[in-house]
């Protein structure tokens, strides 16, 4: 008999604390889940397009990798930075030596995809540029 009773008492409590932190849900779903799922649609993005490359570009990636970060690591070439004495990698460098050499590395080549799409809407009339 104890076991019928403790049933609804339990669902009434187990709707009511739900009813009470519902604005915590909705914080984190806006927040943690959704910056979650954010990051792990980029990750999924980015190994699509280093597995989509043939084996002589992966082969040419690994050789200007090797290249473009002891280029971008040099003593000279490192970024000042408040806290660190002897400066700090220049990925600035890295990442325009890689598209040089023609083995863009992930960010850059997104960057240069929208670049080009928004250049094709304003080809189109879809954008209107902004210095008219």
């Amino acid at each position: 008999m104890q076991i019928h009773r403790v049933k609804p008492i339990l669902f009434i409590l187990t709707g009511l604390s739900i009813l009470l932190t519902g604005c915590n849900i909705s914080d984190w779903y806006n927040g943690y889940y959704v910056e979650r799922v954010s990051i792990i649609k980029e990750q999924k993005r980015s190994a699509a397009y280093y597995d989509a490359e043939s084996p002589q570009m992966k082969v040419l990636r690994k050789q200007n990798d090797a290249y473009c970060t002891e280029l971008a690591s040099k003593p000279e070439n490192r970024e000042p930075r408040a806290g660190y004495p002897n400066g700090v990698f220049n990925e600035g460098m890295y990442n325009r030596c890689m598209e040089e050499r023609g083995t863009p590395p992930y960010g850059i080549y997104a960057s240069m995809q929208a670049e080009k799409r928004r250049a094709e809407r304003r080809a189109r009339g879809e954008i209107v540029p902004e210095n008219q």
